[in-house]
């Protein structure tokens, strides 16, 4: 999925906290962001991520993806050859995923008076997602979170789809060990919380039944309003250290 961005590069320079290690101003400024290498859309007009983890290196990619029509890049290798990449803009950070993370904080920044429900729960986020779309689409102009979009990735892909028409954003944040969701809440900062089913899902990232909701409610420390099952005695003794506690 290709974002739709209105940033020229000195901005997302800022944004990213990026060294500019390669620059031309003939290049036009990005207008969507790309992670894969396989589905550019518009090559001319991308700003591709590349994105590193244990198993897949997105800077491997950086010269053919040049060779292709890409510009405009956001790399975390710096013995990137940039020889023959004259024409390009290349932003060069530690981390990609963070530097993702960063422009999508911002651009939940710009806007502050959205109201956004954020979803979590160990199961049924993506169903409840859809059932708030269709119960609210006729009312409201909505962004929600595209399929099953609630990783440390796929949040502030989701975000970085707000605009200016939007009046309600749903969107999910999924986890599987401690300390994810600070970062998460960080990008979404939802007004309306719903904690939905605790289950068994991602046991293995966590000592406890207990620590496992306190971190899922961790999404909610900026929220006016949480929804929750209350019949639920693990999920409402966490409720209550939660609302103590912030």
């Amino acid at each position: 999925m290709n974002q739709t961005i209105h940033y020229t590069i000195d901005e997302l320079a800022r944004f990213l906290h990026a060294r500019c290690i390669n620059k031309n101003n003939d290049v036009a400024s990005p207008t969507s962001i790309s992670l894969d290498s396989r589905k550019i859309v518009d090559a001319g007009n991308t700003i591709f991520f590349a994105l590193k983890s244990s198993h897949h290196d997105g800077n491997q990619f950086v010269e053919s993806l040049y060779g292709k029509g890409v510009k405009n890049f956001v790399v975390s290798d710096a013995g990137i050859n940039l020889k023959n990449m004259s024409m390009a803009n290349v932003l060069l950070v530690k981390n990609t995923t963070h530097a993702l993370q960063r422009l999508a904080v911002h651009h939940r920044n710009c806007f502050r008076k959205l109201t956004v429900i954020g979803i979590t729960g160990s199961n049924g986020k993506t169903i409840v997602k859809e059932w708030l779309n269709q119960l609210l689409e006729e009312s409201f102009p909505i962004v929600r979170s595209p399929k099953s979009y609630n990783s440390q990735i796929g949040v502030p892909l989701s975000i970085l789809n707000i605009n200016e028409s939007h009046r309600l954003a749903i969107f999910e944040a999924g986890i599987s060990q401690p300390g994810e969701m600070k970062q998460l809440e960080k990008i979404i900062k939802p007004t309306i919380g719903l904690l939905t089913n605790i289950g068994r899902a991602h046991d293995e990232g966590f000592e406890s039944i207990d620590e496992k909701i306190a971190e899922k409610l961790l999404l909610f420390v900026q929220a006016k309003r949480l929804v929750y099952c209350s019949d639920n005695t693990d999920v409402q003794k966490g409720v209550t250290v939660f609302l103590n506690t912030i």
